[in-house]
């Protein structure tokens, strides 16, 4: 990180200058969230911020295409589809003639700032514009259009890019602004037809995923619905492939399964460059197998609907850190975007992510399909290997004699299911007998154990809740019993998903092995709650599809006070004592506050908020949103503030209460939940087995080291296992809840895009990173 001046006041860093955002190409869900946070953060630190309607065109053609922004002008955006400003692709901005119209449109207004939302090729052009304006601005000053005065005042354009697009092609971010959105837009409709598949007995159905370069939509959705087949180009099936196809699917069949699924992506090709499609798939299986099968090509229903609650958040932070390297930025600072990694925003400089994704294309014209998987980044490649092992390795003949256990801790989430089935199979590819431990610790203990097959969790990746059933006892009372269920079952391994409850008996186990010897065997607890409350791990299973529950209904809240005006709306948020759900369903939705344990509040402080709400009730903006997580104050109860608000915004608005309740804990898991919970769930077993074999002594297994028994987490960049004996320091076990959250470093984001005067701290800024020079790695 690098270090801003101490001095640097965030409120005065854009006196005396100007912003310009536009979105260029293709729209995406999560554009106008991204232009909300542009537009505020730019007023917030003193800049004027402009809107440039219809992308390139709009600053070509200038005039009413390039307004002023206020912020009441941003006000409803987040929860909207596509860009409000218009996206246009511009044949006159590629010409010179053009980009001088642009330049000199941009020189009057003072503009010397400019924030691109696009793909590579919007962003490309925005690198050329930036390269050549110094050349404009000696054109235009020649031909009498700019004085010398101008030009000077003029003299430099800082360019930052955020990546909005569904493809998710742009090299150097893990995700981009649209993706998860486009994946929420794709899962809709290949559960509803598996449904009806299912219930018709139609044997066979193909989905072909239109995502334009990159397939990585194609790649996900395979893994989110546990699809048998993905074609993408980057990665051409082997020769023979017709057999192997036909061959697998029969397979399917003779085990019982009676619905297959393939996905295959727009330009999907074999290994000699002849293209595959749908089509093509459906003629041989029907020709080859009999089966009846179906096909569904997906269009433009995947840019369209409303943006997930990851993709409000991904373009809130984008434009929070683009705004900031715009104002940072220096003559001799390269145009950087904004990316993701992990959880991380970070600047990456803009033509090294371009050329890398150029050499994606490059290798796969080449044949170097390896390398193009490689260099689509650690995110894609990871996610082809998961496939791979899922979808690809068939079971072997020899076994391995290790039993391994799986269960279910604590409340129920989305995306349970998804961890237990990539853990069942991948245990059965790597030759162990997998067994199914159901209602938790009771069910360890009273030897409710029974063996789970690879069918046996067929279609689990889609349904919410814990189909093995889960209860929150804890193993501390039952250890005898469950000892002698580990010896009568000869369980070598244990894999324990859920929430505090998975992670604090896992613990309990551990801490009884010096007394109860079958204890000491291998176990991973897989996070999975939706509070997000286990130390460990950054993220858990099915908190996002909480999160998207609670911004959904919030979004539906606010809409019915459209008609009404002058409404407040109170929310209480489940967690625990995590306000993790309060604060990020707070960004995603657009709250004026969210209270949460974590950050203590007062009366005073609730005096602000209602003073804030007065003010805001006299904009064009009549309608408020407060979020209170459940346990955020033992005495300022929901209730409390909404009698306090109702009271005290007498006369000016009147309130609302909105309880949520269960309804965050069920649902049908989101992509991300589910393609996290199958890369948990595979990785975990892979982990076991390399612990399996280092634990092997005199022909047993015997575990006793602290690293024998771990957390796997998601931890900034990387998924990490941790030992559970390690993570003690950082909990604190009275309130269930980590001692350090990453996400409370966002929460004044929340705060200075409701217009709260806050101090954003700058004295920590993403440093300029760059991009792994992967093509000389690669190369033949």
């Amino acid at each position: 990180m690098s270090k801003a001046p101490p001095t640097t006041d965030p409120t005065k860093m854009g006196i005396g200058r100007a912003i310009a955002v536009l979105t260029s190409g293709g729209d995406a869900q999560g554009m106008n969230a991204a232009v909300r946070a542009t537009v505020r953060v730019g007023i917030y630190t003193g800049a004027k911020v402009y809107f440039v309607h219809e992308g390139y065109q709009g600053l070509v053609d200038g005039g009413e295409n390039i307004r002023l922004a206020t912020w009441e002008s941003v006000s409803m955006m987040l929860q909207l589809g596509g860009t409000v400003i218009g996206s246009a692709r511009c044949k006159d901005f590629r010409n010179r003639e053009g980009r001088l119209k642009a330049a000199l449109n941009l020189v009057k207004l003072g503009i010397t700032n400019l924030c691109v939302i696009g793909g590579d090729g919007s962003l490309t052009g925005a690198n050329q514009f930036r390269t050549e304006w110094s050349g404009l601005l000696a054109d235009l000053v020649k031909a009498g259009k700019i004085t010398e005065n101008d030009a000077k005042k003029s003299s430099h354009l800082n360019i930052v890019g955020m990546v909005g697009s569904i493809d998710n092609d742009f090299c150097g971010t893990d995700m981009t602004i649209g993706t998860d959105s486009a994946l929420h837009r794709i899962m809709e409709v290949v559960d509803a037809i598996t449904t009806t598949a299912q219930r018709c007995d139609i044997t066979f159905y193909s989905a072909s995923v239109v995502c334009l370069c990159c397939r990585y939509l194609a790649l996900v959705t395979a893994l989110a619905c546990g699809a048998d087949w993905v074609f993408i180009p980057e990665m051409p099936p082997d020769e023979a492939w017709e057999d192997h196809l036909c061959r697998r699917l029969a397979n399917q069949r003779a085990r019982g399964s009676r619905l297959n699924v393939i996905i295959v992506a727009e330009g999907a090709m074999s290994r000699e460059g002849k293209a595959i499609t749908s089509d093509q798939i459906k003629k041989l299986v029907t020709d080859r197998l009999g089966f009846d099968t179906r096909t569904t090509i997906l269009g433009h229903v995947q840019r369209g609907g409303t943006p997930s609650a990851f993709d409000r958040v991904l373009g809130s932070r984008m434009g929070v850190e683009a705004v900031m390297a715009l104002l940072e930025a220096t003559p001799d600072t390269p145009a950087c975007v904004v990316s993701l990694s992990g959880n991380q925003a970070i600047r990456l400089p803009l033509m090294e992510c371009v050329q890398v994704t150029k050499d994606v294309t490059a290798a796969m014209a080449e044949g170097r399909f390896e390398d193009a998987i490689k260099l689509r980044g650690k995110s894609f490649e990871n996610n082809w290997n998961t496939y791979k092992l899922l979808g690809h390795i068939n079971p072997p003949e020899t076994k391995s004699n290790i039993n391994v256990a799986i269960m279910n801790i604590g409340a129920p989430c989305a995306g349970m299911n998804a961890a237990v089935r990539a853990a069942v199979r991948m245990g059965i590819i790597q030759g162990h007998n997998m067994l199914a431990v159901h209602d938790g610790f009771d069910g360890l203990a009273q030897g409710q154990i029974e063996p789970i097959t690879w069918n046996g969790v067929s279609g689990w990746t889609g349904k919410g809740g814990s189909v093995l059933g889960t209860k929150r006892t804890l193993p501390g009372k039952i250890l005898e019993e469950i000892s002698l269920n580990i010896a009568k079952y000869n369980i070598h391994a244990l894999v324990i998903i859920g929430g505090f409850e998975a992670y604090v008996g896992g613990l309990e186990l551990v801490q009884a092995r010096e007394k109860y010897e079958e204890m000491c065997i291998p176990m991973v607890v897989i996070p999975a709650t939706v509070s997000n409350n286990v130390p460990g791990s950054d993220f858990s299973i099915g908190a996002d599809t909480a999160l998207n529950t609670i911004t959904t209904t919030c979004d539906r809240i606010k809409q019915s006070a459209a008609g009404t005006k002058r409404r407040v709306f109170i929310v209480e948020t489940m967690g625990g004592y995590c306000g993790y759900l309060a604060t990020m369903a707070g960004l995603a939705a657009g709250a004026d506050a969210a209270y949460i344990f974590e950050e203590r509040f007062n009366i005073k402080d609730l005096q602000v908020n209602v003073d804030h709400l007065v003010e805001k009730m006299k904009t064009t903006v009549k309608r408020g949103l407060i979020l209170r997580n459940e346990n955020s104050n033992a005495n300022y109860t929901t209730d409390f503030i909404f009698n306090l608000y109702s009271e005290e915004g007498k006369g000016v608005f009147d309130c609302r209460k909105n309880v949520l309740g269960h309804m965050q804990q069920g649902g049908t898991p989101t992509p991300f939940d589910r393609n996290f919970g199958t890369k948990m769930g595979a990785k975990s077993v892979i982990w076991l087995t390399d612990k399996l074999k280092e634990c092997y002594r005199h022909g047993r297994i015997f575990a006793n080291t602290t690293d024998s028994a771990c957390v796997l987490g998601m931890r900034k960049r990387a998924l990490t296992f941790q030992p559970l004996t390690e993570l003690k320091g950082d909990t604190d076990f009275e309130h269930r809840i980590p001692k350090t959250q990453w996400w409370l470093k966002i929460r004044p984001i929340m705060k200075i895009l409701a217009k709260y005067d806050i101090k954003l701290d700058t004295s920590e800024s993403a440093d300029m990173e760059h991009v792994i020079k992967t093509k000389t790695l690669f190369a033949k």
